[in-house]
């Protein structure tokens, strides 16, 4: 492929994973409009964030095995039809269970988009290692990109016109998208196995594993805990799994995906119970409170693309995800201290900037501590892993927090977010041991 349509083909690649990342954020600030227009209860709220996040999280390792087997340039192509399809029944919904059954859709849709992209990126700068880390860095842009994008544009949209149109904003933007696929290399499939035993038991058995915390609902738990271990037995017995087990006796996987499973269960639930405490405590608005996150979102992309990456090259993994946690759980205790009739410059400005500070120094090292001991050739099944990783984190984090929340208060949610973040580095002080040298490597591939 000529040069100049190579890099075209990474806008449309980069802007989906801005879009998948954005789908994520742009709800955060109306939730609340939802909430009072769609009758959702409390506890019930959670399930628009959710539903996407399971769906999302507990499908993408099978949505990069249909990205080998059908061909990757297809799977992306059938994610963004289906993440349409979802877009428009969330914003028709006029009932809670239509809701979360859109949002479900659009994760399905982003399970496929996202590991079909990576994929892409790397048959189109695979071959060219000194273009791949310049692209690498404008793909991984995207993603705080689109989270700072998605809670800014979720604010504007929701203020001025309503909430269903942060979900009609992807159907014109994924209608171009479908249309620019053509810049995109069409690479045939190979022969292979789908075990979607694998991929059903995994992603119920989350599902389930979360209504029971939320429900207090035991015999769920316990059909939850079922379906997780038939997934593990699948993998074990198929031929072609979606996760071989061989896989974790990649060294120093198994801790850096705890660490990275563990900032999702602190990250998640602090934005979403910050997000409620500015516009049902501080009375703000849709715009107000999207603009009120936005130097937190801000700080957070700038960390990431600037200073993380340099960091991380001198000093290696280990340290940043310790300190990164301790910060970050630091920022969240002190948001459990915001007052009901706080003030944003003094209960919630500081100790967000800390917390986004702590997120952006741990998840790229985090990542690519995961990632950097695997073999080449299992490189993308490690990256799908921590990415489900880290989704499972958040849902299931969240599910706490929110019972938590009912059962006391919102400020319970934050020290209860905190702990988890405190115990990520205590837990990765202890037990990670990979040498900075491997993420050094890791980093300039």
């Amino acid at each position: 492929m000529e040069t100049s349509r190579r890099w075209w083909a990474l806008l449309v690649l980069a802007a989906a994973q801005f879009m998948v990342i954005m789908d994520t954020s742009i709800i955060g600030v109306a939730l609340p409009d939802m909430q009072r227009e769609l009758g959702f209860t409390q506890s019930g709220l959670q399930w628009v964030f959710n539903a996407y996040v399971i769906a999302f999280g507990g499908l993408l390792l099978l949505g990069g095995r249909l990205s080998d087997l059908i061909g990757a340039r297809k799977v992306f192509t059938s994610g963004w039809v289906i993440l349409i399809a979802g877009s428009v029944v969330a914003a028709a919904a006029s009932t809670a269970w239509v809701e979360v059954l859109g949002r479900a859709v659009q994760g399905v849709g982003g399970a496929l988009i996202a590991p079909a992209a990576m994929t892409l990126l790397m048959m189109l700068f695979g071959d060219k290692p000194q273009e791949l880390g310049k692209a690498m860095s404008l793909y991984g842009a995207a993603a705080p990109a689109g989270g700072t994008a998605g809670v800014f544009l979720g604010g504007v949209i929701t203020e001025y016109l309503s909430w269903p149109w942060v979900f009609i904003v992807y159907i014109p933007i994924g209608v171009a998208t479908l249309a620019a696929t053509r810049l995109l290399p069409a690479v045939k499939g190979r022969r292979g196995s789908v075990d979607v035993v694998g991929a059903i038991s995994v992603t119920a058995g989350l599902a389930l594993a979360v209504y029971a915390i939320v429900a207090a609902n035991w015999i769920a738990g316990i059909a939850g805990v079922a379906l997780l271990a038939l997934f593990l037995i699948v993998q074990r017995v198929v031929k072609q799994p979606l996760m071989p087990l061989s896989i974790w006796r990649t060294p120093g996987l198994a801790t850096a995906n705890l660490a990275m499973g563990l900032l999702g269960a602190a990250w998640i639930p602090m934005w979403y119970f910050l997000n409620l405490y500015l516009q049902q405590s501080l009375g703000f608005g849709a715009f107000a409170s999207g603009a009120a996150l936005l130097p937190m979102t801000v700080a957070v992309m700038v960390f990431m693309v600037g200073i993380t990456a340099r960091l991380l090259a001198r000093f290696g993994a280990k340290p940043l995800i310790v300190i990164g946690l301790a910060v970050l759980a630091a920022g969240v205790l002190g948001l459990s201290f915001a007052r009901p009739d706080g003030a944003f410059a003094s209960d919630v400005l500081p100790a967000s900037l800390v917390a986004a500070v702590g997120m952006s120094l741990a998840y790229i090292p985090a990542m690519m501590s995961a990632m950097s001991g695997a073999k080449p050739e299992e490189a993308g099944l490690a990256s799908g892993i921590v990415n489900t990783t880290y989704q499972v984190g958040s849902a299931l984090g969240l599910a706490v927090m929110t019972a938590l929340a009912v059962a006391q208060q919102q400020s319970v949610a934050f020290v209860g977010a905190a702990i988890v973040a405190a115990v990520g580095a205590v837990a990765s002080l202890a037990l990670l041991r990979r040498p900075a040298v491997q993420e050094k490597e890791a980093l300039n591939v």
